[in-house]
């Protein structure tokens, strides 16, 4: 009897460690930093956002999770969003208040998704890259 009421004490706390080593990763490990990863691809806005029009699945396979460098003109700014060219809504971290409207400029961020309902590509982490 000691036995199993041994190992049954033993798997209980190798499961609870598990569990919060996997919750301390969730809350506060694995978070990628974009800006210091180099892009892996450079695309303006309309054309990335005619690639997810015309064929999302193929998109996602290329672009989604991947940090891509994206040119245009800013067409709205929001806070912390940012709209270019009425096609890519771009998520920053910190507002960036050099920002406004009808300005061309490269935003570097992680592509999360496509709304194609408003027939917008999703980013995130974004950061201005480079004015132009």
């Amino acid at each position: 009897m000691k036995r199993k009421t041994m190992i049954f004490l033993f798997s209980v706390a190798v499961l609870l460690i598990a569990f919060f080593a996997v919750r301390y990763y969730i809350f506060y490990g694995g978070k990628r930093d974009i800006q210091s990863e180099t892009a892996a691809f450079t695309v303006t806005a309309k054309d990335i956002a005619a690639e997810f029009a015309a064929d999302v699945n193929n998109s996602n396979k290329k672009y989604l999770e991947k940090p891509v460098a994206v040119s245009g003109t800013v067409t709205s700014v929001k806070d912390k969003e940012v709209i270019l060219d009425n096609t890519v809504n771009c998520n920053f971290l910190v507002a960036d208040a050099t920002l406004k409207n009808g300005q061309k400029v490269t935003i570097k961020g992680r592509v999360v998704g496509y709304d194609d309902l408003l027939g917008e590509v999703k980013l995130d982490q974004c950061n201005l890259s480079t004015n132009k």
